[in-house]
């Protein structure tokens, strides 16, 4: 008699502590039937992205529960009289769970898969219709089923219930969670079979896969350049569209890309985090440090196919080209001159917009280019670099070398056709001829006043800017003139200024 009482006691608990070993089993299959459904589903173009993202939770949660309500009611029907035996209720589920496996009766006429509900029938039936009925009233994006539109609006909502617990970085879906934690874990499931590499996420492997097929098939419909990668088309069509969509909140500037705009944040944060480990010189990008490597290696990848001479940088190989073709794409819209290098080009703007960004340390003087200032400069550290290899003299610029080395070689191959006269550049022949025509190219922009050349009109418009650029080493007396600052300095030396003046005059 002391059987009937534990029967009424599992009456009473709840249905889902009466489940035996059996029922688990069952529902264990069930689910793994929905995990190999929603697997399938992934991979059906345009659903890929939302059917991963949803685990199916309601659909298998609306299954137990519809289950779980009519094993109740058996049991109900079935419940265990005074005298039954204990086994017999589980007999009775046992033969609940066979009749209910009997039943699964809905099979997809498309491609033969079996639902145990017809609801999980239609749903599936939306794979081959294209049907999405479930529509998000916030930017117009259609779903298959209602659970993936749900999820959808998280995105709307600003809602990320899925948070790792390593980090605390919160995510809108679960499994991109599950990928995440990877980072922690190092774990990398996709490996290639061609070369071994190994990635966190399936869509990584398939795009590396593209390097070992050549499979491009993301193709611009502007210019027809392909793509191996979404992304990277993405990116690319921002050409075309002028879309900037990353701006910098410092200076105002857009990029087409959030990495060139994170790079860019190092020039207003000062950071060069690529060092060299030759000389201790930083930079901010990588691909500069690369660079200037080679000046340590002497490498020289990139090789003239019409001369032979080698750069370090393609760009520098480029411009070498232009030499060769006479090409000058950069084009002044103020005087029409054309140049075969945009940094000259740049430099020679500046001609027009007087600016000189460049100021000499020691005496303020102003420059176009970094070269003029370079060169300025030995005026001050009293540098020649350049020596002629007959006797020995020096020069500031390589330019007097050159011109002085023709005095050895008596060759003088500009001639001018009114006088005679012989040069050894053609620019002296060129200055040598407006003494013939008259030409005084270079206006004073103080007063009317012209000159043959520019040398002379700077010299002139010292006298209204009051520049002295020439400063003595001996003493802080300045000079507007360099033969002025040298006959100065002879009086520190000893030497007789006069004497000499008087020489170079009789001259």
């Amino acid at each position: 008699m002391s059987d009937p009482e534990p029967c009424r006691m599992r009456r009473t608990e709840d249905p889902e502590e009466q489940r035996d070993p059996m029922e688990e089993s069952k529902k264990s299959e069930e689910l793994s039937e929905v995990k190999e459904e929603r697997e399938e589903l992934s991979e059906v173009k345009e659903e890929s992205e939302e059917l991963s993202e949803v685990k199916e939770e309601s659909e298998e949660l609306s299954e137990v529960k519809e289950e779980s309500e009519e094993l109740s009611e058996v049991e109900e029907e079935h419940h265990v009289q005074p005298g039954e035996k204990p086994l017999s209720c589980s007999k009775t589920k046992n033969t609940f769970l066979k009749k209910r496996s009997a039943n699964k009766s809905f099979t997809c006429t498309q491609c033969g898969k079996s639902f145990t509900t017809k609801p999980s029938l239609n749903q599936h039936l939306r794979i081959h219709t294209g049907e999405k009925p479930f529509t998000c009233d916030q930017c117009g994006k259609s779903f298959c089923r209602s659970s993936s539109l749900n999820v959808h609006m998280r995105i709307h909502a600003g809602e990320k219930p899925f948070s790792c617990d390593q980090c605390g970085k919160s995510f809108i879906y679960e499994y991109i969670l599950d990928v995440h934690k990877r980072i922690h874990t190092g774990e990398k499931p996709f490996t290639c079979n061609q070369c071994g590499k190994s990635f966190t996420t399936k869509q990584s492997l398939d795009a590396h896969m593209r390097i070992h097929t050549g499979e491009k098939p993301f193709t611009c419909d502007q210019c027809g350049k392909s793509f191996s990668q979404s992304s990277h088309f993405n990116v690319h069509m921002r050409i075309h569209t002028g879309e900037k969509p990353f701006t910098c909140d410092q200076c105002g500037k857009s990029f087409c890309r959030s990495s060139s705009l994170n790079v860019h944040m190092r020039i207003h944060a000062g950071e060069k985090p690529f060092s060299c480990d030759q000389c201790g010189k930083s930079f901010i990008y990588e691909y500069i440090l690369d660079i200037h490597k080679r000046i340590h290696t002497g490498e020289k990848l990139f090789t003239c196919n019409q001369c032979g001479k080698s750069f370090t940088t393609k760009r520098s190989l480029d411009d070498h080209m232009r030499i060769h073709t006479g090409e000058k794409p950069f084009s002044c819209d103020q005087c029409g001159k054309s140049f075969s290098r945009s940094s000259h080009f740049n430099v020679h703007m500046r001609i027009h917009t007087r600016e000189k960004p460049l100021s000499c340390d020691q005496c303020g003087k102003t420059f176009l280019c970094a070269s003029a200032l370079k060169t300025h400069l030995r005026v001050h550290t009293k540098e020649k670099p350049h020596s002629c290899s007959v006797c020995g003299k020096s020069f500031s610029l390589l330019q007097y070398l050159h011109k002085h080395e023709k005095t050895h070689t008596g060759v003088r191959e500009y001639m001018c056709f009114e006088c005679g006269k012989t040069f050894t550049k053609a620019d002296g022949l060129k200055l040598h001829q407006r003494i013939h025509t008259g030409e005084k190219p270079y206006k004073c922009s103080h007063c009317d006043k012209r000159f043959s050349d520019s040398s002379s009109l700077k010299r002139h418009e010292r006298i209204h800017t009051g520049e002295k650029p020439y400063k003595c080493s001996h003493c802080d007396k300045r000079f507007s003139r360099s033969e002025h600052l040298k006959t100065h300095e002879m009086f520190h030396t000893g030497e007789k200024p006069h004497m000499s003046h008087h020489h170079h005059t009789m001259c």
